[in-house]
């Protein structure tokens, strides 16, 4: 045995070095490439067989087969997505508000990015979005006119605002509160109609978008959150007017008082997008004579959703304030006869007729 630097190894060969079999392996690779493309041809042999009964039972061609294809595996991916945006979403934010809001502004991105995709796969000559959304709102705007127009009452809402959700509006002669916006329509929680002072009827109505280009819309609540409101009060024309007057200047400033300031920062706010401005917030009772009375209005500003609560509050403590003075009296439509001759003013009742002379 030598050393490492020697011409013989260390250690001894016990055998014959054993040689590489490469005729073994490249059998291999040719059975494997061969199972593999018999694999391939009775997939082959399967689809068009599947395609051709299709073709024969549907008459689509096989073209249009893969354009289906496609078409339905490109939305059912635009939408999948959009699940999971909403799910992480939902797990995330606690404000149901901003879970709706992305629930909506993802389901029109979904809608908007299938069109887009379903229409690249069909209309392949086409290569510019633009064009053929041009040509898709050309075709549908002649067909659907009133579809269309709210579409873009739809885009117009979101663009400037006049209502959004949770605002009460009037539109025409439909008001409520608004619960949902979508692409064609909007829906409204009702009030008014046979329920008094702007109470819920609980009926949910649908109103188209293309409304608001055609109909008169008052929005209660957008930037200004108040509104004004009057209760009428008739007393007789013999009851202590001047009084009553007093007893409900001091009810008002009592129960409608209390949000003259806040309502005063609420229009320096709105002030800055609107030209809105009262001289005076504080409440107010004015006076005026009607048929049968003297009719004494409180005027006051009090939130759009507290109108009917604000005036039963009122209205409790005028009947307790008159019930506890004895010369004021409500007033009503009656039936009076009045005698000139006899009654009013000694200066403005009519002369007595002449006695006449008997002898």
């Amino acid at each position: 045995m030598k050393d490492t630097f020697g011409m013989l190894p260390i250690f001894p060969a016990r055998g014959p070095v054993p040689q590489a079999d490469t005729t073994s392996g490249a059998d291999t690779l040719v059975a494997d490439s061969g199972a593999s493309s018999q694999v391939r041809g009775v997939v082959q042999d399967v689809g068009t067989g599947i395609t051709a009964w299709i073709e024969g039972l549907t008459g689509l061609s096989p073209e249009a087969q893969g354009n289906v294809l496609l078409s339905f595996l490109a939305v059912v991916l635009i939408y999948a997505l959009r699940k999971l945006v909403i799910r992480v979403v939902d797990r995330r934010v606690e404000d149901p508000k901003v879970v709706y809001q992305w629930s909506k502004t993802s389901g029109y991105l979904a809608l908007i990015l299938s069109f887009i995709m379903v229409g690249t796969i069909w209309l392949e000559g086409i290569r510019s979005v633009g064009t053929f959304l041009g040509l898709l709102s050309a075709g549908v705007a002649i067909a659907l006119k009133d579809i269309v127009a709210s579409f873009a009452a739809w885009i117009f809402i979101l663009w400037r605002r006049p209502f959004q959700l949770g605002d009460r509006i009037q539109l025409g002669t439909r008001a409520g509160d608004v619960v949902d916006l979508r692409l064609f329509q909007f829906t409204i929680l009702e009030i008014g109609n046979w329920v008094h002072a702007d109470q819920s009827t609980g009926r949910v109505i649908h109103l188209p978008n293309s409304l608001i280009f055609t109909e008169p819309l008052a929005n209660y609540t957008a930037q200004f959150d108040f509104i004004w409101n009057e209760v009428p009060v008739l007393v007789t024309f013999e009851s202590d007017w001047k009084k009553a007057k007093d007893l409900l200047q001091a009810i008002v400033d009592e129960k409608a008082g209390g949000v003259v300031a806040e309502a005063q920062r609420a229009m320096k706010t709105a002030s800055r997008k609107f030209l809105i401005h009262f001289r005076t917030l504080t409440p107010k009772v004015y006076t005026s004579v009607e048929d049968s009375g003297v009719l004494l209005t409180l005027r006051f500003i009090c939130r759009a959703r507290q109108r009917r609560g604000i005036s039963e509050e009122m209205w409790e403590a005028i009947l307790e304030a008159f019930g506890r003075e004895e010369g004021i009296d409500f007033a009503y439509p009656t039936t009076r006869m009045y005698h000139n001759l006899l009654e009013g003013k000694t200066e403005a009742r009519a002369p007595l007729p002449p006695v006449m002379d008997g002898g």
